[in-house]
Parts: C-alpha cells; sequence; structure tokens
C-alpha cells in the first residue's frame, strides 16, 4: 500500500460513547451485601432482572438477607460469592475494606471488581472524607488485587432510596472510574439497569478520591435539607 492509498482511507467513527455492551447475563455478587447499601444495591439490580448474590462473613446472614429480599437473591459466604459471580461489587464498611480484600485476592483473580466505598470520619462537626495511603479506596482495591480489574462506581446512591420498594426510578448518575474503557462500559451499562440511574465515565482510578470525598458533602446536603441527594452531570 502507498502513502496515498494511506492518505485516503477513511478514519474510523468514533465509538458512540452511550453504546454500552449487554450485561444482562452476568452475574452480580454483592460484598457487604448484608449492610444498607449492599441490600438496596442487590435489591435494585435484581429488581431489574439481573441474577445477584449477596456475600457476608458468615454464610448464614447473607442467606437470611437473601431470604428477605426476594427476587431470586442468593446468600453466601463472602469466597463463595466472589466465585460464583462474574462482576463483583464491594460495599464494605471502610475499617475492613482492605482485610476483607486482602482474603479474598485469589478468588477475585480475572475478576472484574466494583469498588463503592467511601473512606469517611464523623465528628461532632458531621462527615469528613479520609485519604488513604494508597489516595482512595479503590486505588487501595487495586493495590490489594494485582490480577483483578477494578473499577469504582455507585459512591453517591441513598441507601434509603435503593431500599424503598415504593419507588420506581432513582432519578441520578453513577459516577464511573477505571483504566479499561471495556471495563468501565460494563459498570455503566450495569447502572443502567436501574430505571432513572446512569452510569457516566469519570476519569481513571487516579481521579476517585474527590469521588468518593464528595460523599461527605452530600452527607451534609442531606442532613440540611432532609432530603437523599444525588447527582445529576450536565450536557452529556
Amino acid at each position: 500500500m502507498t502513502s496515498q492509498d494511506n492518505a485516503a482511507a477513511p478514519k474510523p467513527a468514533p465509538k458512540d460513547p452511550w453504546e454500552l455492551p449487554d450485561v444482562s447475563g452476568l452475574v452480580v455478587g454483592v460484598l457487604g451485601g448484608t449492610g444498607d447499601q449492599g441490600r438496596g444495591l442487590a435489591y435494585r439490580l435484581a429488581r431489574a432482572g439481573q441474577k445477584v448474590i449477596i456475600g457476608s462473613r458468615a454464610a448464614e446472614r447473607a442467606e437470611t438477607a437473601a431470604a428477605e429480599l426476594g427476587l431470586g437473591i442468593e446468600g453466601a459466604e463472602n469466597a463463595e460469592c466472589a466465585r460464583r459471580s462474574d462482576v463483583v461489587i464491594v460495599a464494605v464498611p471502610w475499617d475492613g475494606h482492605a482485610k476483607t480484600l486482602e482474603s479474598l485476592r485469589e478468588v477475585l483473580a480475572g475478576k472484574l471488581v466494583v469498588d463503592c466505598v467511601n473512606p469517611l470520619g464523623f465528628d461532632k462537626k458531621g462527615a469528613y472524607a479520609l485519604k488513604p495511603e494508597e489516595g482512595s479506596a479503590a486505588e487501595q482495591a487495586a493495590a490489594l488485587l494485582p490480577d483483578s480489574r477494578v473499577t469504582a462506581a455507585f459512591h453517591h446512591l441513598s441507601a434509603v432510596l435503593l431500599q424503598d420498594e415504593s419507588i420506581e426510578e432513582i432519578d441520578t448518575d453513577v459516577m464511573v472510574l477505571g483504566e479499561s474503557r471495556a471495563d468501565t462500559d460494563l459498570v455503566q451499562a450495569l447502572a443502567a439497569r436501574i430505571p432513572g440511574m446512569r452510569g457516566v465515565f469519570a476519569g481513571r482510578l487516579r481521579n476517585a478520591h474527590q469521588v468518593e470525598s464528595l460523599v461527605a458533602n452530600l452527607i451534609s446536603v442531606n442532613r440540611r435539607y432532609k432530603a437523599h441527594a444525588g447527582l445529576r452531570v450536565t450536557d452529556v
């Protein structure tokens, strides 16, 4: 092929950022699925038709929570939950984040991991952000899980709204961060399974700290206005 042929060759059209994969057949595991945020995410995804497994340190506790939620949700010990899932959402308390992931490093190898943990402290002035040594909870997860595909998402969702069965749609965007477009596209598509919700790419994992930290501001908003605030990104 000559240089003229190269010059004449049409450039491929840029990929439509809203062209997302079909994730309806993926099994989603929720580590920390017995907590408010984990239960809420499990409920919403299962209600949207996703196969969901709740994980907990104690299988019995996970099974009880799954039975209470219904919708075909199953409960299992954390390692079994991770083993049986295609996508694993980490919704454990911050103080147990590192220990939980360290214990699951092998079983999470090769998995798409979605970290939604917000490192926060609380005092008489309210909530405030903590900064982990690695930079963020998501970056800590990536450091602890070198053989997993770590992303970050679902930080700004109200557990109250997620668990409210009377609410049909949750009007909010989900900020999705990660190193691979294929992986962030999958997480965006998963978020879009929930009516009213949209996943929006928000950068690489090095930008996760400010996304996690913003939850402290939303807590202040909610306390002042007696609300369950979320986020919308304009002009996209």
